[in-house]
């Protein structure tokens, strides 16, 4: 059955078939799928490994070309994202629609349920940027390049906290929303396979079966990847930077102070490694137990920083930074800065690049995973909570550890005790950095080790989740069963792209592959919002005209049909 109209509209399409093999090694898999994906994967990993300068020279002239040529495509097309997730929530009709059969329950406990979105989608950036990026726009930021304030100044947090509540609130939650939304209602309600491909069906119907459902899901797989090698790429970094403060070695840092390559092979062997069997154990498991476990050391560091650290002074940021980013959502959504000749023209451009058209991308390099992962865990909840908990909470939650533990570094740096400590270092070593000066040397090292305990656990789950999700892509949206042999395939594969390009030319090496790799999946992405704009807007009409919107319903429908 199709989407038509006639006197009365159709039906939705409730059976999308898939081919996968039968036996042997990809048995239960779309080959058309897996195997491509892995020799994409497979070159560009031999590439950074055998033609290291060939593969860093490629890389950066086409991002260059890219960001230059699809800056504004980016932020165009979240800002699209964000307005498609607030439409579908707060128009009563869409927003009272259950993402599963009618009746259906709730798999997972709203706690666990926030855990699972919070530790799979952006524990590890918070570790890494909750003092990093408040500290980088403290430094510099768009109203300290036009004049408008002075760099370090008093003046200069309102700003910061401006653009990076811009960078890590609805727009990275609704990018993720959006995709998990388009993937799980059709999966829960038409009982489509769990697969990037059926979200776009109420778009092009069966033709997902073929080669494009085929090519879309290699293009989600590929980003899924190269999304999850940046966060694994940062977690990696600063678990070694948190290992080398807790005294285990000068091997662990080259001369440069960054990672060496014995430490990120050894981290990743053990994290990746670590990852695999969790993934074994599935997601009611493994991934549950070791997001309920995330969730309560994260509230126990970020408690630590409100009582012993600047907890008033991050609470007024967050009360202010909040308001600020509210009502200057739109504009700063919408903003594109431009050449003009003008070397603060040319620094803004380059600022929006480095900054905001750097994340957008990120983001929806990650949709395939977090969206995927998002559709699994939230079967049974209504379109308005959905959105509220997967936009509203996490976007809060990101927002009260930025304030606060980055406020606490800020106010460090203000009042002269930091003294540059913080401000002068690295990003993956700034947390640990402001835990020196805030703590006693012992209670330091005592509170630097939980934070790289928190580090392996958030690495662990994102690297656990991705693999699930990629072979469930793989498997046509089959979630049962833990297909070892793949999980395990996908598991090196992660700590080899994350390896090799860390040694090839750190978390800069990995930003540019996957700001590359983002650009197919980011025209799926715009792709799905039509499609769930699509597939809402014509159920509220079924719903109407007595017609079914469910798999269920359909069915009995059908049986009504036949029997009259």
């Amino acid at each position: 059955m199709a989407d038509n109209t006639d006197n009365t509209i159709s039906p939705p399409l409730v059976d999308l078939p898939i081919e996968t093999h039968d036996r042997g090694f990809y048995d239960g898999f779309s080959r058309e799928v897996t195997i491509p994906a892995k020799i994409v994967v497979s070159l560009i990993i031999m590439w950074a490994i055998f033609f290291p300068v060939s593969a860093s020279e490629t890389l950066s002239a086409a991002n260059v070309s890219i960001i230059a040529s699809f800056s504004g495509w980016y932020v165009y097309l979240v800002a699209f994202l964000m307005l498609t997730c607030a439409v579908v929530a707060l128009v009563p009709q869409s927003g009272r629609l259950l993402i599963g059969a009618p009746d259906e329950k709730a798999e997972f406990s709203r706690f666990s349920w926030f855990a699972m979105l919070f530790g799979a989608g952006i524990g590890i950036g918070m570790l890494t940027y909750s003092i990093g990026e408040p500290m980088a726009h403290f430094a510099n930021n768009p109203d300290i390049i036009r004049g408008e304030v002075e760099p370090l100044s008093e003046a200069a947090i309102a700003p910061a906290y401006r653009y990076t509540f811009l960078h890590w609130g609805l727009a990275a939650w609704g990018t993720y929303a959006l995709v998990g939304l388009a993937i799980g209602y059709v999966a829960y309600r038409r009982a489509l396979p769990l697969t990037i491909r059926s979200a776009l069906t109420p778009l092009f119907g069966k033709a997902m079966s073929g080669v494009a459902g085929h090519v879309v899901d290699v293009v989600a797989v590929v980003a899924t990847i190269l999304g999850v090698s940046v966060t694994m790429g940062l977690g990696v970094e600063q678990f070694v930077a948190g290992l080398a403060r807790l005294g285990l070695g000068d091997w662990l840092l080259n001369d440069a102070g960054t990672s060496s390559t014995l430490a990120i092979i050894t981290a990743l062997a053990v994290l990746v490694g670590a990852s695999t069997l969790s993934a074994l154990s599935g997601v009611g498991k493994g991934i549950k137990w070791l997001s309920n476990l995330n969730m309560a050391l994260s509230f126990l560091l970020l408690a630590l920083f409100a009582i012993l650290g600047s907890g008033l002074f991050g609470l007024q940021l967050l009360a202010a930074g909040t308001w600020d980013y509210l009502v200057t959502l739109v504009p700063s959504s919408l903003t594109l800065f431009a050449r003009d000749g003008s070397e603060t023209a040319a620094a803004l451009v380059q600022w929006q690049l480095d900054w905001s058209v750097f994340y957008w991308a990120w983001w929806i390099a990650f949709a395939p995973f977090v969206g995927m992962f998002i559709a699994r865990i939230s079967r049974g909840r209504t379109v308005r909570e959905y959105i509220a908990g997967v936009v509203l909470v996490p976007s809060l939650m990101c927002f009260v550890w930025m304030a606060i533990i980055g406020g606490t570094a800020i106010d460090l740096e203000l009042n002269g005790t930091a003294g540059g400590a913080i401000l002068d270092t690295g990003i993956s070593d700034q947390l640990y950095a402001a835990i020196s000066v805030l703590l006693s040397p012992a209670m330091a090292l005592v509170v630097s080790a939980l934070v790289v305990v928190l580090l392996m656990t958030y690495l662990v789950t994102s690297a656990d989740s991705a693999i699930l999700i990629v072979n469930t892509i793989n498997g046509a949206g089959e979630t049962d069963g833990t297909r070892s042999r793949h999980i395990l395939f996908w598991g090196a594969a992660l700590a080899f792209v994350v390896g090799s390009m860390l040694i090839l030319g750190g978390i800069d090496a990995i930003r540019i592959t996957m700001i590359i790799g983002a650009l197919p999946f980011s025209f799926v992405v715009a792709l799905m919002a039509v499609a769930i704009l699509k597939a809402i807007a014509f159920d509220i009409v079924r719903k109407r005209q007595g017609v079914p919107t469910t798999a269920v319903g359909c069915a009995e429908w059908e049986e009504g049909r036949q029997a009259g």
